[in-house]
């Protein structure tokens, strides 16, 4: 069976729907043909131009992101930056680009943040701020580790499960650790709802220096990083995709699009 862009869009958005991305998102087909069948499919956290590159060298000719390439409106596409040189690439290489965003980060089963709670082995999984429409939808997550751990124990097992190189974290509380909120990206919008559902912890990404205070020594706060919080998204969307389609080439990108290096 053949599958086209617009197939596989559709099959997307029963897991992740498009009404659930939040109002500033720019989720779903952004380039290319929806009615185009699909010969292969690049997975990515990031559309950038050397995902482009490495799609057309794999004969793939849809990229799909967690990020959206295009995020703000462009008034023109001359090639002067990244975003405009990707777009252009795409276009002239009749590669779809499709991106599916908040509305993952939205679902409770099969979203991000699930497959955060699946690497940290959390238990007892609900959403952290709930639409106020649909209790199972909305941002962050809440869950329980099996047995608590001490705050450096944990420390040293989230480094290792989320495969990241260092944690900005507020100052250790000497106190077990068992209550876990997290938020895959940038969740510092959600510290007030992680003190209030009594998280010992909230791990998340993207937090300005002033937000470490918002803790109040409430919690702990820990910043692992925005690519390392997501990174496992591509392969929440390979597991998703080749539950339902396996006639065509489903790929990883091979290549780190994190534009962030530490130095150590």
């Amino acid at each position: 069976m053949e599958w086209t862009v617009q197939d596989l869009a559709s099959y997307l958005e029963t897991i992740a729907p498009r009404d659930l991305q939040e109002s500033y998102d720019n989720s779903g087909l952004l380039t290319g043909d929806p009615q185009q069948v699909i010969t292969g499919a690049l997975l990515a956290l990031d559309a950038v131009e050397e995902v482009i590159d490495e799609a057309i060298i794999h004969h793939c000719n849809l990229v799909i992101t967690h990020h959206p390439i295009i995020f703000r409106g462009l008034k023109t596409i001359t090639g002067q930056n990244y975003v405009e040189r990707t777009i252009i690439k795409a276009i002239k290489n009749d590669i779809a680009i499709y991106a599916i965003h908040t509305n993952l980060d939205n679902v409770l089963v099969n979203g991000v943040n699930g497959r955060i709670a699946n690497r940290l082995g959390l238990d007892t999984t609900r959403i952290l701020k709930p639409l106020a429409n649909n209790q199972n939808a909305g941002a962050g997550l809440l869950g329980k580790l099996p047995k608590p751990m001490s705050e450096i124990a944990f420390l040293t097992f989230l480094k290792n499960q989320m495969q990241t190189d260092c944690i900005k974290h507020t100052r250790l509380l000497n106190r077990q650790i068992q209550t876990v909120a997290i938020c895959g990206g940038a969740g510092s919008f959600l510290i007030p709802q992680a003190i209030m559902a009594n998280a010992d912890i909230f791990v998340t990404s993207d937090l300005k220096y002033h937000e470490f205070f918002d803790a109040e020594d409430h919690l702990v706060l820990a910043d692992i990083g925005h690519y390392e919080s997501e990174q496992f998204t591509v392969d929440l969307l390979y597991d998703i995709i080749r539950q339902k389609m396996s006639t065509f080439a489903l790929r990883k990108t091979e290549l780190l699009t994190n534009p962030v290096r530490y130095f150590l």
